[in-house]
């Protein structure tokens, strides 16, 4: 198979914050052969050296490199997108689609499998699908895609697992005590769940639907198995447990405090941020008659949380809990390739261009345990997207996707 050198792009480090242009990657297999500057090229077919380094002698019959003119253009690592929920469309009615056939849920996996691709997604982690014959259809989607060229990489947890009375009846796996909850995450793991999902929202926004001791069992059982927990908490109630039960990640976090967001950093627990989320519901306003979004008590709502989430966000990024970026389509009202909103997102709730950047990279990554999700190297695997402009000065250039490595 003959090499491909990308030539002439920018690369982005989003761990370093930096962009270093009129580079060129060189990529043989699925696998980067070499990066380095353009006016520095190895010479055709030369073996590694070192990392970034080059040694003459390679085989003379190989075919010549394939150059692909990437001028202009900025080599960013595969993009990670840590909330997610595979098997739905997401839209305004997002809940709804929860309940469509398996055979729908399937189709709407490959519509996001494409979608992730064309925006540069190269990892997804799912955080809960509708269950079907016991087992959580997004498994059965993970399982199906391993190994498959141009699909994306897919952690999968297996239903959400929910206090009953929070999500409407038959879209969870719905549980009323500690013993039930514990046989639940079980069965998840047992069908090969890469992470449990639970929903730390309760039927009562101040009081959380289980206590840090019974979460706490949740976490030994699933890291015995080398397996994660996150937790679903837009509430303060439901995320103080998850921390002090040492949860891998909370999602959405949309209403955390300074004294929870230092216990975070203290005790390893990430943030997954959402907030584009609320940015498409404040477009529903003039989108949809949906009365919740369209009449003036829920768009003040939706306002005030904003406010919020944004606060809870900055708070989190001060304090250095490790931030990664969702969209949370599917399960919400985005759709699979807008994590570039996301990243605009939290640049608007003030966090740093380049820290948003490593949320959709590198921080997704260290989220999944997958020390090379998110980076570019030689020697690592050849997995980047070619934007147009600088994503440094305008975050919004990652919607601007050329083409992909995979």
């Amino acid at each position: 198979m003959p090499e491909i050198r990308y030539r002439g792009c920018a690369l982005l480090d989003p761990e370093a914050g930096s962009l270093l242009p009129e580079m060129t990657i060189v990529v043989s297999g699925d696998r980067i052969r070499w990066i380095g500057p353009s006016d520095a090229e190895p010479p055709a077919g030369a073996e590694p050296g070192g990392e970034g380094t080059v040694r003459p002698g390679g085989n003379g019959a190989e075919a010549p490199p394939k150059i692909v003119d990437a001028s202009g253009t900025t080599a960013v690592p595969g993009m990670v997108d840590a909330h997610s929920h595979i098997t739905l469309p997401g839209g305004a009615h997002w809940i709804d689609r929860g309940f469509d056939s398996t055979e729908q849920l399937l189709a709407a996996a490959e519509d996001n499998a494409r979608l992730l691709r064309q925006a540069g997604v190269r990892w997804a982690r799912d955080v809960g699908s509708p269950v079907r014959d016991g087992r959580a259809v997004a498994l059965t989607v993970r399982d199906a895609w391993r190994g498959r060229p141009g699909y994306p990489y897919l952690r999968a947890a297996g239903g959400w697992v929910a206090r009953r009375g929070v999500l409407p009846p038959g879209l969870s796996v719905e549980v009323d005590d500690g013993d039930a909850l514990r046989a639940a995450a079980s069965a998840q793991l047992d069908a090969g769940a890469d992470l449990v999902k639970l929903y730390l929202d309760g039927p009562d926004r101040d009081t959380a639907p289980f206590t840090a001791a019974e979460v706490r069992s949740i976490v030994d059982a699933a890291h015995t198995r080398r397996a994660r927990v996150t937790a679903h908490s837009s509430q303060l109630a439901g995320a103080r447990v998850g921390v002090a039960a040492g949860v891998d990640s909370l999602e959405h976090g949309f209403q955390l405090d300074a004294d929870l967001v230092r216990a975070m950093a203290a005790g390893g627990t990430g943030l997954v941020s959402t907030l584009a989320v609320l940015e498409s519901w404040r477009t529903f306003a003039s989108t949809t008659r949906i009365a919740r979004f369209t009449e003036a008590e829920g768009m003040a709502l939706i306002a005030a949380r904003r406010e919020q989430a944004h606060e809870s966000v900055r708070l989190a990024h001060s304090a250095g809990v490790l931030l990664a970026a969702g969209t949370d389509f599917g399960g919400g009202s985005l759709r699979a390739n807008q994590l570039a909103w996301e990243v605009q997102a939290l640049v608007t709730a003030g966090v740093p261009v380049a820290a948003a950047l490593a949320a959709a990279t590198v921080n997704g990554g260290r989220l999944l345990g997958e020390p090379e999700a998110g980076r570019l190297r030689p020697g690592g695997p050849a997995d980047f997207v070619l934007i147009h402009g600088d994503p440094l000065a305008d975050p919004g250039a990652l919607w601007r996707v050329w083409r992909t490595s995979w």
